[in-house]
């Protein structure tokens, strides 16, 4: 019996040493985010878009809280088309900070990516005040001001929310500030030079003060890609463009591919074009991102079947583990 006992043991010993030498090696990415510090995750889903960019086109659907359910827009692709988008996008507008964490994660669990976009005002809350709000930006650029105070206690929730997300193992395409270049949005009505600062100021505190490492940084201009908005390289990863006039976003494309060699994404669309109609303009994006409930339900059933059938589009089913 002691023998038994003994050979046991030896055995178990030698398992928890062998698995103790199992180590997982860190993952050397190929293309470089802007932030050096960027999760393993977050760095192997970039090398992914790095590596499909223009070869092939992510699937993605903006949802709305509204509706039936949560995966109103989710369902009816599905419904369609025999196929899940592969990117989820979220917003944190007003407040939702909660419902689209928990949204995050389980997608995340699904396999699925993750954008969050944010329609708030200065001191946070929803569309209303994204559009009605026009600070001091001389204020609001100041750190101890009240207007600076006010807007930072908004981005607080945020990267709570955001830190969460890290902490589950999400990583998310954060687009803040979007279509600023159009200037309807408060964080644009100011013009290019004081967006940029908004915009650097912001991807600093997120990254180097609350410490956000799971973010790839999503530069949305509107259709237009006006000149003298480009915060740089080194404050973003993707780049993109949306507009909802049922085109390719080919001009925008142009535009786009000169000012950065980041992969470029169709971040917001209306009737999604034929994918001959990708094929023949040759504006692969990274991804494409129809917009919710209306939007998506207006879409040509056949050709929504099409697209999300295409060997060109990736769809849930067809994306990698990244963890």
């Amino acid at each position: 019996m002691k023998r038994i006992v003994s050979v046991i043991l030896s055995v178990m010993i030698f398992a928890l040493s062998f698995a103790g030498c199992q180590k997982t090696e860190p993952y050397t990415a190929e293309h470089a985010l802007s932030n050096p510090n960027a999760t393993a995750e977050t760095a192997k889903i970039y090398d992914y878009i790095c590596d499909n960019f223009e070869k092939t086109m992510i699937s993605c659907q903006m949802e709305s809280t509204w509706m039936d359910s949560p995966d109103y827009e989710i369902d009816y692709i599905y419904d369609k088309t025999g196929k899940y988008p592969a990117m989820r996008g979220l917003d944190f507008m007003n407040n939702d900070f909660d419902g689209v964490v928990e949204r995050a994660k389980e997608w995340e669990k699904k396999g699925g990516l993750v954008t969050i976009c944010w329609h708030t005002g200065v001191a946070s809350s929803g569309y209303n005040e994204s559009k009605e709000d026009s600070p001091d930006f001389d204020k609001l650029l100041t750190p101890g001001t009240d207007e600076y105070n006010t807007m930072i206690e908004a981005w607080d929730m945020a990267a709570n929310a955001l830190s969460e997300l890290q902490d589950a193992g999400v990583t998310v395409f954060w687009r803040p500030f979007h279509e600023f270049d159009g200037e309807w949005f408060w964080w644009g009505k100011d013009g290019g030079e004081s967006f940029v600062a908004l915009w650097r100021m912001m991807y600093d505190k997120f990254t180097n003060d609350y410490g956000l490492n799971n973010l790839i940084w999503v530069l949305g201009y509107s259709g237009d890609v006006k000149d003298g908005w480009y915060p740089g390289d080194e404050y973003c990863d993707v780049v993109g463009s949306d507009t909802y006039d049922d085109s390719t976003n080919k001009s925008a494309w142009k535009r786009l591919e000169k000012i950065t060699d980041k992969p470029l994404a169709f971040h917001e669309c209306g009737n999604l074009p034929t994918v001959e109609d990708f094929k023949n303009d040759g504006d692969i994006w990274s991804w494409f991102m129809v917009w919710h409930t209306d939007w998506i339900i207006n879409n040509n059933v056949e050709n929504l079947k099409d697209v999300y059938n295409s060997e060109l589009v990736i769809t849930l089913d067809e994306l990698p583990e990244f963890d």
